[in-house]
């Protein structure tokens, strides 16, 4: 279902996952990237503290031991006030002869009479002066507040060797690093569910503007190697490489397929999509392939004159063969045809060569009488064309067919777009057979994973 043009059914934790997992790099450059401007920030801001301390013990005249402890917490409330004075403060500075920086804390240890008086100074020097004059001068001002009482230094003040300080920003960096990365995988999972696209198979029938021939399921590619080369093998029925759930998937969309091409008397296919990597090419092939296997004469045809790739996904070689806009151009090329590829079973008509112009092939009337020529000696020809969203070359070739067949990728194409692209196959080719769902994956499927896009 689609509420105000955003999808919300169907969304899945496996598919988000994978798209957090596709996108790792945006989570680890924002982790990276907060974690080094944190640390120049706080350098650049960090401005160091050296604190020097010193603990003393509280005495009472006449007073016993437990008296004195009982005083202690009143005591280092009023001594707190005598160490932070401005009067201290003035005789320190006439002590030391120069105005000192910082600031001064009292406390008491707990549960006995000692006390920590701790002094902060922008330097060492500082602080190990200011203390230690704090601790001769303290008496002159004390004495108007405890006459009946002393303290006594139980541990001698230090200079600091090292900052008492830390900048929050690098104190803090790893933490800010780990928020950051989290809010990376939040924006990029909320933009996988904000995407207005068909994310799971179950979908797409309440999604999309017409009938769902059959879902292709994800299939990674494997490498084969052969000697010191690897190379990788396109996704056709006809390699013993490909899985047998893939294969069957395939042929129940042919199935499907032809039962719609037997019932509107319809021969040619255009196979397109919305866009770049849907894997509309596989398909194409494998849709010629599966009915070939049924023993029905089928060509093939390539025509992408811009990116052509069905000679990549059988492997063909000889570059140097006529292509199919030669033979529309050429008026068929004398001794050139259709070729029977002996492993699928499909007749081919290739696209050896991009052409500077592709509108020359859809000028005039030679590729309809070719079309018209072809169909004639072909119980169905299916047309691998350029995306839709690319060029104006799908549009065209949907005046010179049948009926269309649409491939659509999981969480690729917005639905809005798909559902635009089925229309203008109703008006230009006057048919629309319906669409392949190609490379959907399941929740949490084994075979997750980008692996190798199809062409």
């Amino acid at each position: 279902m689609s509420r105000g043009g955003v999808v919300l059914d169907g969304v899945t934790v496996r598919e988000a996952a994978r798209q957090v997992a596709q996108n790792w790099w945006v989570v680890l450059a924002l982790a990276l990237a907060t974690f080094l401007g944190m640390t120049g920030v706080g350098k650049l801001t960090y401005v160091p503290e050296y604190t020097s301390a010193a603990t003393l013990v509280i005495r009472v005249k006449g007073a016993d031991a437990y008296s004195s402890l009982a005083q202690a917490s009143q005591m280092t409330a009023v001594y707190s006030e005598v160490f932070q004075s401005s009067a201290l403060r003035n005789e320190i500075s006439a002590s030391v002869g120069e105005p000192v920086e910082g600031s001064v804390s009292c406390s008491q240890v707990s549960g006995t009479n000692l006390l920590t008086l701790s002094v902060t100074s922008p330097t060492p020097r500082q602080a190990y002066l200011f203390i230690q004059s704090a601790l001769q001068n303290y008496e002159r001002v004390s004495g108007y507040v405890f006459s009946n009482a002393t303290l006594q230094l139980v541990q001698e003040p230090s200079v600091p060797e090292s900052p008492s300080n830390t900048s929050p920003l690098i104190a803090y960096r790893y933490l800010g690093a780990a928020i950051a990365a989290l809010g990376a995988v939040a924006l990029i999972a909320l933009i996988y569910l904000l995407r207005n696209t068909v994310k799971t198979a179950e979908q797409a029938s309440d999604l999309l503007d017409g009938r769902v021939l059959g879902t292709v399921p994800f299939e990674r590619k494997r490498v084969v190697r052969g000697g010191d080369e690897r190379s990788v093998p396109a996704l056709v029925l006809s390699s013993p490489l490909v899985s047998m759930g893939f294969a069957e998937a395939n042929r129940r969309t042919a199935t499907r397929l032809e039962a719609h091409l037997r019932s509107g008397g319809f021969k040619t296919v255009l196979v397109a999509s919305v866009e770049e990597n849907e894997g509309k090419s596989t398909v194409a092939a494998n849709l010629a392939a599966a009915l070939a296997e049924r023993g029905r004469r089928v060509l093939l045809i390539d025509g992408d004159f811009r990116k052509p790739a069905q000679r990549r996904i059988f492997d063909e070689q000889n570059l140097e063969r006529p292509s199919f806009s030669d033979y529309v151009l050429e008026d068929g090329v004398a001794g050139v045809g259709p070729v029977l590829n002996g492993r699928s079973g499909v007749y081919e008509l290739f696209q050896y060569k991009a052409l500077r112009d592709p509108m020359a092939v859809f000028s005039g009337e030679r590729l309809a009488d070719v079309m018209a020529e072809l169909s004639e000696r072909f119980d169905y020809i299916f047309v691998d064309c350029s995306p839709v969203a690319a060029a104006a070359d799908a549009e065209l070739w949907m005046r010179q067919v049948d009926t269309v067949v649409l491939v659509v990728r999981q969480d690729m194409t917005d639905v809005r777009v798909i559902n635009d692209t089925v229309d203008v196959a109703w008006k230009s080719a006057g048919d629309f057979s319906g669409f392949v769902l190609n490379a959907f994956q399941g929740e949490w499927s084994l075979t997750h994973g980008r692996g190798y896009s199809a062409y």
